[in-house]
């Protein structure tokens, strides 16, 4: 049979072994998130490589151009107000732990996604208490941004985390029954 139709995990071999199948539409679904958190995870170590080579008053002057026009329009501009507020409040050492926090956040999503989708079983749990710890810190974080990207991630969060125990706990019944 063909690749026609078949999803990417479907095909794909790496080494001996044998890559994640979906085999139901909820399986899709988890591998579809599983390969997003494996993007943001990209993303995240991309923007902390970026940081490192970043100063805070670069970002103040790109961030005072990008809203300049808006703020001249309403100065109250809520997005606006904000990023430019963000920027301002910036200093070198807390880039630097952003750029850190962004690499070892996205280095461990990666790991935790390449290995789930190799199907080694430990990962299943790693992603899942590392996904829930970030939840929390997400959580606390709001109550200081009020931001809604925050709010965001953290329902995506909790989404990858149920698709992640359901299928943990698909592949821990058919692990019992193969041993059985």
């Amino acid at each position: 049979m063909g690749p026609v139709g078949r999803g990417f995990s479907d095909r794909v071999r790496v080494g001996t072994d044998v890559v994640f199948r979906a085999t139901s539409r909820l399986d899709r679904v988890f591998e579809v998130g599983i390969l997003l958190k494996g993007l943001d995870g990209l993303l995240e170590v991309a923007g902390g490589i970026l940081l490192f080579f970043i100063k805070p008053e670069y970002l103040n002057h790109l961030a005072t151009t990008l809203t300049q026009h808006e703020l001249a329009e309403d100065p109250r501009d809520f997005l606006a107000t904000h990023i430019l507020h963000s920027t301002q409040n910036l200093a070198a050492g807390s880039l630097v732990f952003a750029a850190l926090y962004l690499l070892s956040h996205g280095l461990v999503k990666i790991v935790l996604v390449w290995e789930i989708l190799h199907n080694r079983f430990w990962a299943y749990l790693g992603l899942i208490y590392l996904t829930i710890g970030f939840m929390i810190y997400q959580i606390y974080r709001f109550t200081y941004s009020h931001s809604i990207s925050l709010v965001l991630l953290t329902v995506f969060d909790g989404v990858i985390v149920y698709l992640t125990v359901v299928e943990y706990r698909k592949r821990k019944s058919k692990r019992a029954t193969a041993s059985a």
